[in-house]
């Protein structure tokens, strides 16, 4: 039977798991120091993933309800007084959205959108069933001291009520213009440990109160800055030392061990002092991502270094709007999903497309500029473009008008405001008819795929139209009668302006089409999509290939015209797909644990998985990117590549 001396130095040799707290004095008995132990290995069993945890379990589990809430709900229709994007803590400033407005007691009560409150604080976000409260985590249990934060719902954020957790954490909050200006107290970062555990490394850094900490992880660098001071010595001891040459009377042979395994000494880690905070450094091992929580007594900050780190959620962010991220198995292999289910027939949600220049559709952006530029709430990036050209690859149709066209008869994906939504793959045919009776195929409408014959540009391209290849023949159409025809000055050369009464027709290596068409013929457009259908929705959005359709896998990405590269690539990938019951699931598929991304055939088998009667591929890799409330949810922020357009979710103002 283990006595207390053994327990004392088990104890200092690990931290103490998440959900138990110790005396700091062991005056235990031998059988109570056992009992202790017990509870403990089960713990770290539960933490380490050998013991199916609830959170580990989405979709099953219930959401975590506190037991201790800290605040009453707030009424999400009360009008702001104020409201800006950045923060300012302790003097950094940070891209986050607050607002602050007024309670039913007179007090001014103050918010900070959630996934800004995460990123620059680190309070970590709990399952909830609840859309006016938000359970967080913070240097406290997740079971049994969690706090409750009344949420305000804007258009776009999603605000957290922080006025008690500022009054008890001793954070001094006040505004400057569109600037809130938060200062918390400095914490004394006493230790750091690390130490092996089955599925990484896992480094301990001990403060002695809570403070607000943030990550920039560059590659596999990562930086974890924290609002701390620690004394010299300590500071000291994680400095860079310099590697001296062992001598040796034989060459060794390298040992071979499995990616993300950490060196015997532990990870190198590098401590110093950056404006006034700490900055601890370290190369993350390959095949591991960090993975951070918080305990108390002690104040810990936990940083796992592990091949499955993304931490699984199951939030209703807003009434038809769901926040999920989980492993999806696959064979053996597991897949970390982030995806957002919205609920099209929720009063008050519309989805519809957005492009990153709402006056043109040149230009590409980063999604989080975009979703901003249209003030939507949620976005995953949609279709494909021609990243040289910055033009659309694709259907994109808003509010009945066509944007771009398809191309390719690719899948699509549209959707209308009753909340039908059909997914297919699409044609547009589109047909010129003559006062001389003659009859011209249009290719395409404000496309950036260039073809020879008929294509036609319409005012929502821009102001203006500039040939996209040499030798164009340039058709102005007004009130449906040809107005002026002439040539192109070359590839890239000259701007012929659009007029808003009709459209600019371009003709690309067809004569015929130019005799066909002299200055005063009138003209008639007529078009129809095939399926016919389509017709029927007003918003649409192509990508491709098309993966599921009536529960059953239809891939064929060859029928679209995908290339060989792209068929047999494994990547990062974005899709979006519908249950069928008037409910939408756009999702960031990410890389296998401790592998490569899936394939198309794999992506189509997870969206099954996920619920989805209806599935589509939207472009992927560096372009995947899944947007909610400011932030990023599935990436760092600078790994996202520019992207042409999205899917933007709308939240309506209430009457």
């Amino acid at each position: 039977m283990l006595n207390a001396k053994t327990f004392a130095q088990r104890l200092l040799a690990k931290p103490a798991p998440r959900s138990l707290h110790l005396p700091s004095k062991f005056l235990l008995s031998p059988l109570l120091a056992l009992c202790y132990l017990l509870m403990g290995a089960f713990v770290d069993r539960v933490e380490s993933g050998a013991v199916p945890s609830a959170i580990a379990q989405l979709s099953q589990a219930t959401p975590v309800t506190p037991r201790s809430p800290s605040t009453s709900p707030t009424s999400s229709s009360a009008q702001l007084l104020q409201q800006g994007t950045q923060i300012s803590l302790n003097g950094r400033i940070w891209p986050v959205a607050w607002g602050q407005w007024q309670s039913n007691s007179n007090q001014i009560r103050t918010g900070i959108s959630d996934t800004g409150l995460l990123r620059t604080t680190g309070v970590d976000l709990l399952n909830t069933n609840d859309p006016l409260q938000q359970p967080v985590q913070w240097y406290s249990s997740p079971t049994s001291n969690s706090l409750n934060l009344a949420v305000r719902h804007s258009q776009q954020y999603r605000y957290l009520d922080i006025t008690e957790l500022a009054t008890r954490t001793g954070w001094q909050v006040r505004t400057s213009g569109s600037t809130l200006l938060i200062n918390a107290p400095t914490s004394q970062l006493t230790s750091i440990r690390q130490g092996r555990q089955p599925w990484g490394t896992r480094i301990v850094v001990d403060l002695d109160r809570p403070t607000p900490w943030q990550v920039d992880q560059q590659g596999q660098a990562l930086t974890v800055t924290l609002n701390a001071a620690a004394e010299p010595a300590l500071i000291q001891r994680f400095q860079p030392r310099p590697i001296r040459p062992t001598p040796s009377t034989a060459p060794s042979r390298p040992i071979a061990t499995p990616p993300g395994t950490p060196p015997r000494a532990g990870i190198p880690l590098k401590l110093e002092v950056v404006q006034n905070q700490l900055a601890l450094r370290l190369d993350i091992p390959a095949g591991l991502q960090p993975q951070f929580s918080t305990l108390s007594q002690p104040n810990r900050l936990i940083i796992d270094l592990r091949p499955d780190a993304m931490v699984e959620r199951n939030i209703l962010w807003a009434p038809g709007l769901r926040w999920q991220q989980q492993f999806l198995t696959l064979g053996s292999s597991r897949f970390p999903v982030v995806w957002l289910s919205v609920n099209l027939r929720q009063p008050g949600l519309k989805l519809g497309p957005i492009w990153s220049n709402p006056s043109s559709l040149v230009g590409i952006a980063p999604l989080v500029q975009t979703a901003q530029r249209w003030q939507v709430a949620a976005a995953i990036n949609g279709g494909f473009f021609n990243r040289k050209t910055q033009l659309p690859l694709g259907a994109i149709r808003q509010d009945g008008r066509w944007i771009s066209s398809p191309i390719l008869n690719r899948g699509a994906i549209a959707w209308n405001e009753a909340g039908d939504v059909k997914i297919d793959r699409l044609t547009l045919q589109e047909t010129l008819s003559t006062s001389t009776q003659q009859r011209l195929p249009v290719l395409s409408v404000n496309s950036g795929y260039v073809q020879a014959g008929i294509a036609r540009y319409t005012s929502l391209w821009g102001a203006a139209y500039t040939p996209l290849t040499d030798n164009e023949i340039i058709v102005t159409v007004r009130n449906n009668q040809v107005t002026a025809q002439q040539p192109g000055e070359g590839a890239n050369k000259g701007a012929f302006p659009i007029p808003s009464d009709g459209y600019l027709l371009t003709l690309r290596a067809n004569r015929a089409a130019a005799s066909a068409l002299p200055v005063n013929t009138a003209v008639r457009l007529e078009g129809e999509t095939i399926p016919a259908d389509f017709d029927r929705h007003t918003q649409i959005m192509g990508a491709g290939p098309l993966l599921v359709q009536n529960r059953q896998i239809v891939l064929d990405a060859k029928a679209e015209k995908f290339s060989d590269a792209f068929v047999k690539e494994r990547a990062v990938r974005s899709v979006i797909g519908t249950n069928g019951e008037g409910t939408l699931m756009i999702a960031a598929v990410h890389n296998r644990v401790g592998g490569v991304g899936p394939t198309l055939a794999e992506v189509a088998q997870l969206t099954q998985q996920m619920g989805a009667i209806d599935a589509l591929n939207l472009d992927g890799g560096s372009s995947t990117t899944l947007y909610l409330g400011g932030q990023i949810l599935n990436r760092p922020p600078q790994t996202a590549a520019r992207v042409h357009n999205g899917i933007g979710v709308f939240i309506q103002p209430r009457p």
